[in-house]
């Protein structure tokens, strides 16, 4: 648990939409922050991007020697030693002053696609992926979302929440501010409505930015094998009005690839969740080319997620549109599947995000110090690369940029100081230790240590 934030845990059934249901995170006093020496701030704008693309990816704003001030929980102003007269004059008894000589000063992390909301682990599947089953043969066998479905179903409310409260916790440590959580081990009505209810608790609890998605179409259970037309019928009939009604996504997935949903199948679902307010993010190209990066930008979806195989058709496709290309180091990692052909993408003067996919089955982990390693490592991606994909690029994927994934004046106040670190570069080079520090969101300080 973060140091000195204690969450409630239980919810009256009768919470309005909005009620915040928080113990001592929003009984943190609200105070303005003035963080001085700081030995690099980075991934300032002067004038915010919503995203940035092609060679302009390989480029990020820093200052040395500098301060950053916050206030009221947003950017108020930053520059460098020493601190200017009439940013001294706002220091009162509200004011906290933090001294970052010889660390940086980062924004926080943006993941924009995880499945954190699960119930349990699935190691055993991992020790059958190690004995040489594919993906699909786990699957086969009853594994996969299917498995996570089965205990979602046997799952509490109350459970799903502290499970996944803790998982919320643990990345914060590493440096996350803004997360998008999917629905989709439910794969019924009720148990997708339990699902996005949980989320919605999460989203009133956690100081955390999360954006919810519907992923209704993410397996086809069980006994709709032979009948996935129907399963299709149910999620565009009863589904998608159900989760409309309660307000509980903004946005809708649908997991397009072999074996899985059809571009037909898939056009149906994203074009009913357009109808009520869903705009549409979605699995694409994980295990082949199944067209679902090409319905995606049909449909203009805001990101379509995995990649792995992806040519020069789908990059023609996705050139000029507003659809993200959006890569998931932590599964293709953990599967062993092929890496997307980032430098390709970038090349061709795509803009890419990437996001850690964290799931109990293909990469459990939400640690974006790590994602941020692998994009160095598996995607020859530079440092400067890797981190607009984990922080403005991954902002836009979730539909984020106006308010998070860079340090711009008004931006919320979401960032983190490091520990005393040499270089930005070394962020990704020292792939096995965390080197957040202090995080602070919302311009709140929930975590520190000895500054």
């Amino acid at each position: 648990m973060l140091q000195g934030v204690i969450f409630i845990k239980n919810f009256p059934d009768d919470a309005a939409n909005g009620d915040l249901w928080l113990l001592s995170y929003h009984k943190i006093s609200s105070m303005n922050i003035l963080i001085k020496n700081i030995k690099e701030l980075v991934q300032i704008e002067e004038t915010p991007q919503k995203m940035v693309a092609g060679k302009a990816m390989s480029v990020i704003g820093t200052l040395a020697n500098s301060w950053l001030f916050i206030e009221e929980g947003r950017i108020g102003d930053f520059g460098m030693m020493p601190i200017p007269e009439s940013i001294l004059m706002k220091q009162d008894e509200n004011c906290r002053v933090i001294d970052a000589e010889n660390r940086m000063v980062f924004p926080s992390f943006c993941d924009s696609h995880t499945h954190l909301v699960y119930a349990g682990s699935r190691e055993i599947e991992y020790i059958d992926k190690i004995s040489g089953l594919s993906y699909e043969e786990i699957a086969e066998r009853g594994g996969g979302i299917l498995n996570s479905a089965k205990r979602l179903h046997n799952a509490s409310e109350d459970e799903l929440f502290e499970q996944a409260l803790g998982r919320l916790d643990e990345i914060i440590c590493f440096g996350t501010g803004a997360v998008e959580i999917k629905s989709g081990y439910g794969l019924n009505l009720e148990d997708e409505l339990k699902m996005l209810r949980v989320i919605r608790k999460l989203q009133r609890v956690s100081p955390v930015k999360i954006v919810p998605t519907f992923l209704g179409a993410h397996a086809v259970p069980t006994g709709y094998k032979g009948k996935q037309d129907q399963f299709v019928d149910m999620v565009v009939q009863e589904m998608i009005p159900a989760v409309a009604a309660e307000q509980l996504a903004d946005f809708i997935d649908v997991f397009c690839d072999r074996g899985f949903f059809t571009v037909d199948e898939t056009s149906r679902i994203l074009e009913t969740g357009s109808k009520y307010g869903m705009r549409a993010k979605i699995h694409a190209n994980e295990l082949d080319y199944s067209g679902g990066i090409q319905v995606g930008v049909r449909h203009n979806a805001l990101s379509v997620d995995h990649l792995e195989y992806t040519g020069e058709e789908e990059i023609e496709v996705l050139l000029n549109t507003e659809t993200m290309p959006t890569v998931l180091p932590g599964a293709a990692f953990f599967l062993e599947m092929v890496c997307s052909p980032v430098r390709r993408m970038i090349s061709a003067g795509l803009p890419v995000a990437m996001a850690s996919d964290f799931n109990p089955g293909s990469s459990p982990s939400g640690n974006m110090q790590f994602i941020l390693s692998l994009a160095c490592i598996k995607y020859r991606m530079l440092p400067e690369e890797a981190i607009n994909a984990v922080t403005i690029n991954s902002a836009y994927a979730m539909g984020l940029s106006r308010d998070y994934g860079s340090i711009a004046r008004g931006k919320v106040a979401n960032v983190f100081i490091t520990t005393p670190i040499p270089t930005y570069s070394f962020m990704p080079y020292a792939y096995g230790s965390n080197k957040v520090s202090t995080v602070i969101l919302n311009g709140k300080v929930i975590r520190t240590d000895s500054l």
